[in-house]
């Protein structure tokens, strides 16, 4: 994982909680075989490609407030 991707991404997603999570499904994602959201010239792992996603705003994320589904 390159140090200045990760820098980067944080400051996308400053929760590293969230980073994680929202990587790691991401990479799980690419390694079955989805299609990269990004161009790169040079050769990234997954984990490279999920975070140049982050930073490019290529992927979000949303916090589900569960208070809300409780009244329902």
């Amino acid at each position: 994982m390159k140090p200045e991707l990760l820098k980067q991404a944080q400051q996308v997603i400053p929760d590293p909680n969230i980073l994680i999570n929202v990587v790691s499904r991401r990479v799980k994602q690419l390694k079955h075989g989805s299609r990269p959201l990004i161009e790169s010239l040079e050769k990234l792992n997954p984990e490279d490609i999920a975070l140049r996603e982050i930073v490019d705003g290529k992927i979000t994320y949303q916090l589900h407030n569960f208070e809300d589904t409780a009244n329902l």
